[in-house]
């Protein structure tokens, strides 16, 4: 038995070394062990390949899933065409004795002024702060995270931020336009019987050493003016008396470290604008600008604070009876008897150049821009384009609308009318 087992073990021993593979040879039997093994490696690659291959089809199928979506969302959100709404919520707000009532969209939330007070409101219809005042003729101003709020013909300027009132100013004269700048610098238009003066105010209300004056036998009478954001850069449309006739020019001071050297700190003016009056300018943001005439609007570029430069200036058809701006866009409606319309939206980068250009029938009596859209409504109705011209929203409401500002989410709107705020969804 011991010598079969031995035979055995000597069996197994032999078919164990032909399944061993050494280090440059081929196993026991085999008379190709190089090739053998090459194609062994050959399979693995094979295989890992195709497990890569397979791993980026994947990815590349949920890439190419996770951008359609983006751009489905993205499309939905500037195409889609809205054909009704449900209230989200609405909210009483605190009536006023007042018969004047305002709202301005002052950051993310909404300003009501009214003669004898403000209040702040949220996007959920609270007041975040009200204050108290009396005044005949408020008008407001608002640039980023300030608002003032002026009594025309009277004396007294109340200088806000979104946590309440910082300041408050009384000019000696009677105020006829009011602007702030995004920091609180305030900048009131006053007159007296021969002369305009712009007289200029801190956040907290203490009066600025800077000081502008034109004599109205001299170099004319001063209609508007307008702060830029940061407050050192100031643009007033000035009417002065040429041969017997009325002219107008846009000019541009400027108080910071780079106006030093210019004589009244002016740096810059145009008075190219013939026989048109322009009782509106605005700065639309640090480097761009926009001038108002009866029937033209003049764009300017500041890249070069002290050298304003004339970038564009724009025919507008009829006569101008509308407009609205923020930092990106400014819109203008004109009468247009021409065609099957009675009225012209023309929408404008701040460059100047065309975003689009719309004919409409509508009984509209406020022009808004907020964000992406372009909003006309009345007190019962609204219609809503995009920036690049679809028209997004047509409808009637069944309640008063005296304000319209975009919502917390894409596709709603805050809409104040009378004493209540409401929040819809389009769909």
């Amino acid at each position: 038995m011991s010598g079969i087992n031995s035979i055995e073990r000597e069996q197994k021993k032999r078919r164990l070394r032909r399944r061993i593979i050494e280090p440059g040879t081929a196993p026991a039997g085999s008379g190709r062990g190089g090739s053998h093994r090459e194609n062994e490696e050959e399979i693995v690659r094979k295989a890992e390949r195709r497990t890569r291959r397979k791993r980026f089809r994947i990815a590349l199928i949920i890439i190419t899933i996770g951008v359609a979506a983006v751009f489905s969302v993205l499309f939905y959100k500037e195409n889609h065409r809205y054909t009704g709404y449900s209230v989200v919520w609405e909210k009483e707000i605190p009536a006023s004795e007042s018969s004047f009532t305002e709202y301005v969209k002052f950051g993310d939330n909404v300003l009501k002024y009214t003669k004898d007070g403000a209040s702040y409101i949220d996007r959920s219809g609270n007041a975040v702060w009200s204050m108290s005042y009396q005044m005949k003729s408020p008008v407001c101003s608002v640039n980023g995270d300030f608002a003032v709020i002026g009594d025309q013909q009277g004396n007294d300027i109340y200088i806000c931020d979104k946590s309440g009132c910082q300041g408050q100013a009384t000019t000696l004269l009677p105020i006829l336009r009011i602007s702030v700048s995004a920091y609180g610098v305030t900048a009131a238009l006053v007159e007296d019987s021969t002369a305009s003066y712009v007289t200029f105010f801190k956040k907290d209300g203490t009066e600025l050493d800077w000081a502008i004056k034109t004599v109205m036998s001299g170099n004319g009478y001063l209609m508007d003016v307008s702060l830029s954001p940061e407050g050192t850069q100031v643009m007033l449309s000035d009417v002065f008396l040429q041969d017997g006739t009325l002219k107008n020019r846009i000019v541009f001071y400027n108080f910071s470290e780079y106006g030093k050297s210019y004589p009244d700190r002016l740096v810059g003016g145009f008075d190219g604008l013939g026989d048109n009056l322009c009782p509106r300018v605005r700065f639309l943001d640090e480097g761009h600008a926009c001038a108002f005439a009866d029937n033209q609007l003049l764009f300017f570029s500041l890249e070069n604070v002290t050298s304003p430069q004339l970038a564009a200036q724009v025919p507008i058809s009829g006569e101008i009876q509308g407009i609205a701006y923020t930092d990106s866009y400014v819109a203008v409606v004109s009468n247009y008897p021409e065609g099957e319309n009675d009225s012209l939206l023309n929408v404008y980068h701040s460059d100047g150049s065309l975003a689009f250009s719309q004919g409409f029938t509508y009984a509209w009596q406020q022009l808004d821009i907020d964000g992406d859209f372009v909003m006309l409504y009345n007190d019962s109705s609204c219609r809503i384009y995009s920036a690049s011209g679809k028209e997004r929203f047509s409808g009637e409401f069944d309640f008063s609308v005296s304000k319209i500002t975009r919502g917390s989410r894409f596709n709603t709107l805050l809409v104040t009318g009378g004493n209540t705020m409401r929040e819809l969804m389009l769909k």
